[in-house]
């Protein structure tokens, strides 16, 4: 019924074309023949306007219904990725839990098949995933927390063949693997050339729920989506129904290309509500083409902690507009501090490519090779500088943030009107001997609203260092005579060094 349903479907725009052809061509016609209707040049321009809109007509009519022929050619090449990790037997894991960080976004995609004890006690856990050979060499691609932990891990084509794959390397930042099956003539399928657009038909093909081979379609959402995923998130959005299983799998569009790694969903009942996310081409392409030269990615890294710039702290730094990332702080040695970047200056382009935000800055950076030279547009104290600077390599662990503990000592000092209670930091264990601990922060006030929390320490305020709870209050009051409404506090928590703008009243 449905394919019948598609002939008539198809003949019905054929005939539609047809006529609205004779019509065009009939009044092509009629305006040749009857030369005093308009100027010549006119005449000769309808023309044209009526063999093309012909000839687009014609296009339509051709045009073929469904996405079968895409399907054909690229379904081969689309594998199911079957992974197994064995784990301690006394774990607390329940059987839905996963072998990658908790809270990860990527853990509705994991799907597990019971759980056998090994004679040494430990539980064996299977996963299903979906991935797609690149070359016809057995290269494939997927993602890392498909293979992640994996003891082995063995892949079945299209056409039932089931092959043993070994893993190449993993990106977990981006959440790419690589892995590669012994053999030759396997189908493969290219990595777009150009970003797809918003509106765009893709097709996603993968494995979903373990039940093989699937193929779901819809149009490209939305593009450089943030969902908390990693600092280089830059995900395509799609409405295909994605489901568990198609994590590594391909996304197509309508020429067979591939235009995205699927990656994550956002489901609150565990199935597709019509929102998936994938890896984009470009991205796909760099980190692979390291994993498959060296297993290994390494990134560029400048060494600074960066925030993007608020309203709020444009408006207390005097600067127009809120693009470029803040850098809150230099890491010791690093390429930005040997450069003279300061904390508080503002980085606004890149080798000349604006810089949008923090994020946008930390993929522009991580894109490119250590020793890499690149030129820094700058914002210091409102006036901009040029920097140029080597890329140093990306650490592979974060550095730990301050250890300062919640730990309230004598003397302190209120601000009521921002709803704190400071201490200095010298007088606190465990918080260092620079800046002012933050003792207590009021439920509801101005500082609680912006993120302050107790053990926080405050290392300067408007640019000018505190040790004491007086130095906060003084800057304070200058930032008021100078007629501003916020001043930056620089922040030490446990998640790092940051900038917070505070509205200021009477504190």
């Amino acid at each position: 019924m449905q394919g019948n349903g598609l002939r008539s479907r198809s003949a019905l725009s054929v005939r539609r074309a047809a006529l609205l052809a004779t019509t065009i061509a009939g009044l092509s016609a009629a305006a040749l023949v009857a030369p005093n209707l308009a100027p010549k040049a006119g005449l000769f321009g309808a023309a044209a306007q009526a063999q093309n809109l012909t000839d687009k007509v014609q296009q339509l009519a051709q045009r073929p219904v469904g996405f079968a022929d895409i399907v054909e050619k690229v379904k081969p090449s689309v594998i199911s990725v079957r992974v197994k990790v064995e784990r301690p037997a006394d774990s607390t894991l329940s059987e839905d839990d996963l072998p990658f960080p908790p809270g990860s976004p990527f853990e509705r995609f994991f799907r597990r098949f019971g759980m056998p004890k090994t004679p040494n006690g430990k539980e064996i856990i299977t996963g299903q995933g979906s991935g797609f050979f690149i070359s016809a060499d057995g290269y494939a691609v997927t993602n890392n927390h498909v293979v992640q932990n994996a003891e082995n891990v063995t892949v079945t084509t299209d056409d039932g063949k089931t092959f043993m794959a070994k893993v190449i390397g993993a990106d977990p930042r981006t959440d790419l693997a690589l892995i590669k099956v012994e053999g030759s003539g396997f189908p493969y399928v290219k990595l777009a050339d150009a970003s797809p657009r918003v509106g765009d038909w893709v097709l996603a093909v993968g494995n979903p729920f373990g039940l093989g081979g699937t193929v779901t379609a819809g149009i490209v959402s939305a593009r450089g989506r943030d969902i908390g995923a990693g600092p280089y998130d830059d995900f395509v959005q799609i409405d295909a129904p994605v489901n568990k299983g198609n994590s590594g799998g391909p996304t197509f569009d309508v020429d067979g290309n591939v235009i995205g790694v699927n990656t994550a969903i956002f489901s609150p009942s565990g199935g597709s509500v019509g929102i998936a996310f994938a890896i984009p081409s470009d991205t796909v392409k760099s980190v692979i083409a390291q994993l498959r030269d060296k297993g290994t990615v390494t990134r560029g890294w400048i060494g600074v902690q960066i925030q993007s710039v608020t309203q709020d702290i444009a408006d207390s730094m005097g600067l127009k507009q809120t693009s470029g990332a803040l850098v809150s702080e230099p890491q010791p040695d690093s390429p930005a501090v040997k450069a003279g970047i300061q904390s508080g200056d503002v980085i606004a382009s890149v080798d000349g490519a604006p810089v949008h935000d923090a994020r946008d800055l930390a993929r522009k950076i991580g894109t490119l090779a250590p020793g890499t030279s690149v030129k820094l547009e700058v914002i210091h104290q409102g006036q901009e500088k040029t920097v140029t600077l080597t890329l140093g390599t990306l650490p592979n662990e974060k550095q730990a943030a301050n250890g300062s503990q919640n730990q309230r000592e004598v003397p302190e000092s209120d601000l009521p009107k921002l709803g704190l209670s400071l201490a200095p930091a010298s007088k606190v264990q465990g918080a260092g001997s620079s800046g002012v601990v933050v003792t207590s922060v009021a439920d509801g006030g101005v500082a609680a609203d912006h993120g302050l929390q107790v053990g926080d320490v405050i290392l300067d305020v408007g640019g000018k260092t505190v040790s004491t709870p007086a130095d906060v209050r003084q800057s304070l009051n200058e930032a008021r005579k100078e007629g501003k409404h916020a001043v930056l506090f620089r922040v030490k928590s446990r998640e790092g060094t940051k900038f917070v703008a505070l509205p200021i009243g009477n504190a």
